[in-house]
């Protein structure tokens, strides 16, 4: 006999919203549930897995398993062995024996044809990822910041009595000629005068546009795993400043004892030899700076990953450049990778930063030690960045 089918009394206030939709809607509703959730614990895998960095619309390809409704499912024959009938004991441990396998410790069968499940690799966009690391991290939302003033532009703003064809506002003209009638009765229907046209006025647009400067040392001592954990860091962090900013230049900046310009394939594969002068790197941004990006225009930021170690001779020269660059800077980011975790941020460029912080420069630092760190490291670059900007 057939159950008659459930409804669901709209005036019932115990009635929960989720019961009001079809079976279907609710499968779909716990399928993005889970898939969320998958997402959600790759997170930190996902984040030391970025091979790219940039502005294009990248992907990112995650496994979730396969999902399938609840169901009854009858116990094949093999599954039975020791659950109550064979030559089982106590003491012995019940385990799936799969077709092909022999029943004994250590036994390799022939293959045979279990169904192990499988995943489905999904492919999200970045900015996807980007929305639940902001959740997950608890990061805020950052205000859009504006800079000085960019080029002007023209925009409609009020009427005039003379203008271009092409401008011509029949709504307001028609109402023009009707408030005319409204006083002179016996007047024509419309006159030359009814005209009116829209005003183009010049405004200056405020700059949301940034400049974000990637510095490295590629000196000798800075291995591979450092160059992956910097990487990391910056990818995420472009990540999160592309939801700020409408327009973003990216300059990379590559030095040993001097520095040069690299373009963005370029500069994670270079490598260099010799020792490490960090002042280079610095006053290499400032010229570019002075060049190409005026700091009332644009707003500026500086990452530099180093694993610490500078010229000691370096040190003034260094502290000099870093301090010019954090005076118009919105923030600068200090990320090291020491050789050990009790090493973390007492190296030689590490405190050249932490004076410059001191004295009340927007800089903060970053010890990353693992891929773990970078995790805290994105969550307390942006708070960061956060309470600044609400000064």
């Amino acid at each position: 006999m057939m159950r008659p089918s459930t409804f669901v009394c709209l005036e019932d206030g115990d009635s929960h919203w989720y019961d009001l939709f079809s079976r279907g809607a609710r499968d779909w509703l716990r399928h993005n549930e889970i898939i969320g959730k998958a997402v959600r614990e790759k997170l930190p895998e996902l984040l030391s897995q970025a091979d790219v960095l940039g502005g294009r619309d990248d992907t990112v390809k995650v496994p979730v398993k396969f999902l399938e409704h609840y169901r009854f499912r009858l116990r094949v024959p093999e599954e039975q062995a020791g659950a109550g009938q064979g030559a089982a004991k106590p003491g012995d441990k019940i385990g799936k024996v799969g077709r092909g396998e022999q029943a004994g410790e250590g036994a390799k069968g022939a293959g045979g044809d279990d169904d192990g499940g499988f995943e489905l690799m999904l492919e999200f966009r970045i900015d996807d990822l980007v929305d639940w690391l902001w959740e997950e991290l608890k990061l805020p939302d950052l205000q859009q910041k504006t800079g000085g003033l960019r080029d002007d532009e023209y925009v409609r703003e009020g009427w005039n009595r003379r203008g271009a064809r092409s401008r011509l506002d029949r709504r307001r003209s028609m109402k023009e000629a009707i408030k005319r009638r409204a006083v002179d009765v016996d007047g024509p229907a419309f006159k030359d005068d009814d005209l009116r046209y829209r005003q183009l006025v010049k405004r200056s647009r405020p700059a949301t546009q940034a400049v974000v400067f990637f510095a490295m040392d590629v000196s000798s001592s800075m291995r591979d795993r450092d160059r992956a954990l910097a990487k990391t860091f910056f990818f995420w962090v472009m990540q999160g400043l592309r939801r700020q900013y409408q327009q973003i230049d990216l300059v990379f900046v590559a030095h040993t004892v001097k520095a040069w310009e690299f373009d963005e394939d370029e500069f994670f594969q270079v490598r260099g030899s010799g020792g490490t002068v960090a002042s280079t790197a610095f006053d290499r941004v400032i010229d570019i700076v002075d060049d190409r990006f005026d700091p009332s225009r644009y707003n500026v930021y500086l990452f530099y990953a180093s694993d610490g170690e500078n010229f000691r001779d370096d040190h003034d020269r260094a502290a000099a450049g870093l301090t010019k660059i954090a005076s118009y800077a919105n923030r600068v980011g200090y990320i090291e990778t020491p050789a050990s975790a009790d090493r973390a941020l007492t190296t030689e460029t590490a405190e050249i930063f932490a004076a410059a912080r001191d004295a009340g420069a927007p800089v903060s630092s970053f010890a990353l030690t693992g891929n773990d760190a970078v995790w805290e490291a994105i969550r307390e670059f942006f708070q960061e960045h956060a309470a600044g900007q609400a000064r």
